[in-house]
């Protein structure tokens, strides 16, 4: 069983990704609404993959991904940031960030468990 870390403020994605990915009965999904929610929920929870959310208000995924490297239980976990503004310049930045992935929004429910099972190696 993967289990998957998902921060993303849209409850309508946040659902979809939660379907998709419980369907398979590979992954079990703990989702967040927010990076401070995800940090506090690191306080219980150790994922094997960080599934992020980049444009999120209070605090960017790429700012909550940086605060989560400073615990060491997740500092190597393969995070995924998902975006809708996935400009080359961006997934650059991304990358350089820690980013293992990054999934453009909009993004396909049935092939989203295998794209984050490929990042993982």
């Amino acid at each position: 069983m993967i289990k998957l870390l998902h921060v993303e403020d849209d409850a309508d994605i946040r659902e979809i990704v939660k379907l998709s990915l419980e369907l398979r009965d590979e992954f079990e999904v703990v989702q967040c609404s927010s990076g401070p929610d995800a940090l506090s929920c690191l306080e219980t929870f150790t994922p094997d993959v960080i599934l992020l959310d980049m444009m999120m208000p209070g605090m960017t995924g790429k700012e909550a991904l940086s605060l989560m490297r400073e615990r060491p239980h997740v500092k190597d976990t393969p995070a995924i940031f998902m975006t809708a503004r996935a400009q080359s310049s961006q997934l650059e930045e991304l990358r350089a960030a820690g980013a293992a992935e990054v999934i453009s929004k909009p993004f396909d429910p049935m092939t989203l468990g295998d794209q984050i099972k490929s990042t993982m190696g």
